[in-house]
This record gives C-alpha cells, sequence and structure tokens, in this order.
C-alpha cells in the first residue's frame, strides 16, 4: 500500500468527554508523545518517500500546545503539508484566538474543527465561530467536522442529513453510549467495512504509543520496535496472501466474517458495521493483544 497521509494522535487526552467518541477521549485518559518521538515519527514518514500530509489530533492536540507547535514547524520544514484537527476549545475570544493560532500562518493547510451537537450546545459552537474569524484573518484554510445526533443519524435520514455531517460511528464510547436506543440490523448484514479501503488505506494513524492505526483499535505494528516501512511491506504480504487474522476476514466479507471466523456467539442485532466489528474485537483481544490494542481505544484509561 502507498501512505500518503500520517494521522498523529498527539494524545488520548481531551477536555471533552464525547458520547460519540471512538478513540475514548478524556481528561483521564492516558498517552501522550514525547517531541523526540514525533521527530522520530517524522523522519521515518519522509524516509518512506511517499507521504504528503501530516496530521496532529487527538484526543485534543491543543491541550500539549507547545509540543504542536514544534512538531508542526518541523513538519512543515520538512516539506509535509501539516493539518490539525481540534475541537476549538481554545477559541474563546477573537484576540486571544488570533495569538493561538498565530504560530500556525503560512504552515498549517487545513485547520478542522469538530463543532455540533456532541461536542457542544449548538451545531456551530461559538468557539468554532470565533476559530473561524481568527483562521480567516491569518490566512489559516479552516473547515468543519460535524457529526449528525443520533435521533439525526437514524435510518430515515441517511441520505437526508444536511450538507457537511457524518452520521455516528457506533464504536468506541458510542457503543456504551449511544448504540443502545439505534436501530439494529442483524449481524449477516454486515458483510463489508463502509468507511476503511483495508488493502489500501492511503493514510494510517499513529498514536502516542507508536502503533500504527488502519482503523483505530486495528494495529499493524509498532514503529518505535519495527520502521515503518518495513511494517507497510509485512502488511502488503498479508493482504496478497490472506494470512492476516483479523484484516483479511474484514476485507473479504466484513465485521461478519469475524464472526464467522472464530465462531463468535453474535447478538440479534447492531447498529451499524462498526459496532459489529467492535464488539468482535473485544471478544477477541485476548487471542490477539499485539494487533487489538491499545487499551486506551477499548476504554481503559491505562495499560
Amino acid at each position: 500500500m502507498i501512505i500518503t497521509g500520517l494521522h498523529l494522535l498527539l494524545t488520548y487526552q481531551c477536555n471533552l468527554e464525547c458520547d460519540h467518541c471512538f478513540a475514548w477521549g478524556s481528561p483521564w485518559q492516558t498517552g501522550t508523545i514525547t517531541l523526540e518521538r514525533i521527530r522520530e515519527i517524522l523522519r521515518q514518514a519522509r524516509e518512506l518517500g511517499t507521504v504528503e500530509w501530516f496530521y496532529f489530533e487527538g484526543g485534543e492536540p491543543f491541550l500539549f500546545y507547545p509540543i504542536m507547535v514544534r512538531g508542526v514547524e518541523e513538519a512543515a520544514k520538512l516539506g509535509f503539508k501539516v493539518g490539525i484537527v481540534t475541537n476549538g476549545y481554545w477559541g474563546t475570544d477573537l484576540t486571544d484566538a488570533l495569538e493561538w493560532l498565530r504560530p500556525f500562518a503560512g504552515l498549517v493547510q487545513d485547520l478542522s474543527v469538530s463543532s455540533d451537537r456532541l461536542h457542544w450546545d449548538e451545531a456551530l459552537s461559538r468557539q468554532a465561530e470565533i476559530a473561524r474569524q481568527a483562521a480567516t484573518q491569518l490566512g489559516i484554510p479552516l473547515g468543519f467536522i460535524s457529526i449528525a445526533s443520533p435521533e439525526e443519524d437514524a435510518p430515515g435520514a441517511i441520505g437526508t442529513l444536511p450538507e457537511g455531517e457524518s452520521g455516528i460511528m457506533y464504536r468506541g464510547r458510542a457503543v456504551e453510549k449511544l448504540a443502545g436506543d439505534a436501530p439494529r440490523k442483524a449481524w449477516t448484514e454486515f458483510t463489508t467495512c463502509p468507511h476503511e479501503e483495508l488493502r489500501d488505506p492511503g493514510r494510517v494513524h499513529i498514536d502516542p504509543l507508536g502503533n500504527v492505526h488502519i482503523c483505530q483499535g486495528i494495529s499493524l505494528g509498532n514503529l518505535f520496535r519495527q520502521p515503518l516501512a518495513e511494517i507497510i511491506r509485512v502488511y502488503d504480504g498479508a493482504v496478497t496472501e490472506g494470512t492476516h487474522p483479523i484484516l483479511s476476514p474484514l476485507a473479504a466479507g466484513g465485521p461478519a466474517a469475524l464472526i464467522e471466523r472464530y465462531g463468535l456467539d453474535p447478538e440479534d442485532g447492531y447498529a451499524d458495521a462498526c459496532h459489529l466489528c467492535y464488539e468482535a474485537r473485544l471478544a477477541l483481544r485476548d487471542r490477539f493483544p499485539d494487533i487489538l490494542t491499545p487499551d486506551q481505544m477499548y476504554g481503559v484509561a491505562s495499560g
């Protein structure tokens, strides 16, 4: 596979604890990367030779602001296009927001701000609007990430969501907090992965521990123990041979194939494919601890 984008989870910590968060972000989460390790990831990304974009995400990356600023500066210096994903909590005043964003002017090509009723009390929060004003003044491209509320994400609403909104993916905390009231379908219907191109994803997420996620909670390996280029080479071989114990069945037959491959005992119904996949992975974590990792992605605050 050819990787053109690396998305660094700078931290699992977040000032919010949103019900739909698949990374289980919260003020009590553990796992934050160091500047030294950011430099190592940047070095490996440059060696790979195909990476164009480098994103800083979380959790909430602005919680570790000085480290993010230096990481952005060094990524830009190496020639990467740089993006940041944030909930915009720092947008409390326009003058202050300008100071928060000023170091990124001319360095960041994509500032993505999450704003919806699952993050805040309104679809477009005051903080997000202030962030937009500040980014506009500084010439930083900004867009919004908006997730539809559960009642808007019901089957009858699919295809009619407002432009720019995405539906909930029922994994992580969303399984615990939101899936209980969602309409269910039989597990046998979920025969494809609707959100990831597992054979050639184009981008991966790297967490503070070094795990390389093809989908959050499914690790291809750890780049602090094995070079990223080698991780990709090994995975390419597993895809060709169909030998990866988790991703091969997922690619061939979706989450339903995981149930069948390992003889799991499914429930009567699931909210979506992510819900089934997440529950199947929970059941298989003890069997594949190096793949279905880390604890943070499965609701364990330390591990």
